[in-house]
């Protein structure tokens, strides 16, 4: 059975079956979004972006359009919201890593699950997130980061110079929110705060070298927690544009 096959056996069509990455059943008002797995962590799945506007080269994409009239069917009309597993293959893609993803297969099974926006995107979730933050690991190394140390799990260590140097750098206010422990605290918050790393060290799996000036941010624990409550991670950008969104709804809503 292809996709097009599963997504007809559920009552779902679509504009195009060659370009469409959702499909609607009107008669059930149900939306079906296929999810990447490169695109999914723990019970969370990144649906849409408004980053998939257009590609790499700049072309315009024409599954943009009905998969957002689609997120809007879900978040103001109450269409139910389902999502099935896509394999990701990047045989399309050339020796400089540009080109179009290939479904590289599938999993015809549709889950129920709910929609939030975090900054320009959109995310399928079924639950809690289920990945948490490696905490900061006391190993007095060189700026080198991501040798695995065993210690109850296999964990990544994080190199306590390249986190100082961070610091050093940019301050221990929190680059998202502005929060300072310090300033809230007082003695007691001194010089604490997150290092969050721009790429994660488990996306890497391999010792590499890390510049603390521009591969690493301070952030607050809350910050941090959301940053990787997506997957992939927000950008700082995204989370601060998405604060400042939810600032101006309550404004809107208080006036």
């Amino acid at each position: 059975m292809n996709r097009k096959q599963f997504v007809q056996l559920h009552g779902g069509t679509c504009k195009n079956w060659n370009w469409s990455w959702s499909f609607i059943n009107e008669a059930e008002k149900t939306i079906f979004f296929g999810a990447w797995d490169v695109h999914t962590e723990g019970q969370r799945a990144l649906i849409l972006s408004e980053d998939w506007k257009s590609n790499a080269h700049g072309t315009r994409s024409a599954a943009y359009n009905q998969s957002r009239e689609h997120v809007r069917l879900i978040e103001e009309e109450g269409y139910r919201l389902k999502t099935f597993t896509i394999k990701y293959s990047g045989a399309k893609k050339g020796k400089d890593g540009m080109g179009p993803a290939k479904i590289g297969g599938f999993i015809p099974e549709l889950t129920e699950k709910t929609i939030s926006k975090v900054g320009n995107s959109w995310y399928a979730s079924s639950g809690a997130a289920t990945n948490s933050l490696t905490e900061e690991i006391t190993h007095p190394e060189k700026y080198a980061e991501g040798a695995k140390k065993t210690v109850t799990i296999n964990a990544y260590e994080r190199s306590p110079k390249a986190r100082a140097a961070c610091i050093a750098h940019h301050g221990v206010t929190c680059m998202t929110c502005g929060f300072n422990f310090e300033q809230a605290y007082g003695t007691l918050g001194e010089g604490f705060i997150h290092v969050h790393h721009i790429i994660p060290i488990g996306k890497i799996a391999v010792e590499y070298e890390v510049n603390p000036v521009t591969d690493l941010v301070p952030v607050c624990p809350n910050c941090h927690a959301m940053i990787h409550r997506a997957e992939p991670p927000l950008t700082i950008k995204q989370l601060r544009d998405h604060l400042e969104e939810k600032k101006n709804d309550k404004k809107d809503s208080a006036a």
